[in-house]
């Protein structure tokens, strides 16, 4: 059986635990060459984790007869760009997220992906990790009956590492197309896609309210379901540290299940039968389960649940809550 010959754009942090090594421990996976715009960083990453090549220019790695597919590993600015440039070659694309700075570009990834008939896979791995498949397992079994509604709540104390003259990428709009709800809200979203269907209608409002960045600090919605689920979301990102939570709500006409999205703590389900707690924590490497099924797609053996149109859907439900 074929083995998916592995590149990565952009080898910076999200790539030395969660999701590089997971490409040399699958069956049939092998990654064989990383890019960073600064040589010697490349070159570092590579002999840390035992890859052949680096390179200092995306081109060259995209190129390369031996890559058979590309990681893009990149803040969410240049997502479209390389995408369209791996795209062009003929060869699968898998980006991570948010999929781009907004819908009408993901639209572009798509699109482009198409006409060059290569998959394009976003890096949405919660809908492949234990816990949160054990949600969907409850909800679908029926243990809390018809679902009714959704709450998300998301309240985190101000960042340490925030300085005016260098300000983290995450919350410079032009570069990561917000705030940090770009950051982590689409992971909820796209889970709450996952479990209960796409999201038909979204709305909400936006403000910065402690004026330590360009982007938004805090954000409201209210969404409903095309299955006529109804849902609230808030994120806020300057409550005082005693203030922490990360919890999803989930009511239906028999109970309900609440559980974090970052967190490890337990799925909590409570219906007529009591209170249950499922402690479920994930791997060592969190992408390598999703990264499997993207190989798994790769060589014919099975499908990946998060694609450049799944992810769209988010991007959409994003841009209608913050316009």
């Amino acid at each position: 059986m074929k083995t998916i010959r592995w590149g990565i754009i952009g080898c910076g942090d999200v790539t030395e635990v969660k999701s590089g090594p997971a490409f040399q421990k699958i069956d049939n996976s092998e990654l064989v060459a990383v890019m960073r715009r600064s040589a010697d960083k490349a070159q570092d990453y590579a002999q840390r984790h035992g890859v052949s090549k680096w390179y200092s220019n995306a081109s060259d790695l995209i190129h390369d007869p031996e890559v058979d597919a590309v990681y893009i590993a990149t803040p969410p600015d240049s997502h479209l760009e390389y995408t369209l440039q791996v795209a062009s070659a003929g060869k699968p694309v898998y980006v991570e997220k948010p999929m781009a700075l907004n819908y009408a570009q993901c639209q572009q990834m798509i699109e482009a992906c198409q006409e060059a008939s290569v998959p394009l896979f976003v890096a949405y791995y919660r809908r492949c990790l234990p816990s949160f498949l054990k949600v969907k397992e409850l909800v679908d079994n029926g243990a809390i009956g018809e679902i009714r509604f959704v709450n998300i709540r998301l309240f985190h104390p101000v960042q340490s590492n925030l300085q005016q003259d260098q300000l983290p990428w995450r919350v410079q709009p032009d570069i990561a197309g917000g705030g940090l709800f770009y950051d982590l809200a689409p992971h909820q979203l796209d889970y709450l896609d996952f479990l209960l269907g796409p999201i038909s209608t979204a709305s909400g409002q936006t403000a910065n309210q402690a004026g330590l960045y360009p982007a938004e600090d805090i954000v409201t919605a209210h969404f409903s379901f095309k299955s006529g689920v109804l849902g609230t979301g808030t994120w806020c990102f300057t409550v005082h540290p005693q203030q922490h939570t990360d919890v999803i709500e989930i009511v239906g006409s028999k109970g309900r299940i609440t559980f974090p999205s970052f967190a490890l703590e337990p799925v909590k389900l409570e219906n007529e039968q009591g209170t249950q707690e499922f402690l479920l924590p994930p791997p060592p490497h969190v992408q390598q389960p999703f990264i499997q099924t993207i190989v798994e797609e790769l060589t014919g053996q099975g499908t990946c649940p998060s694609t450049g149109e799944s992810a769209a859907r988010t991007a959409w439900v994003m841009d209608q809550i913050t316009k």
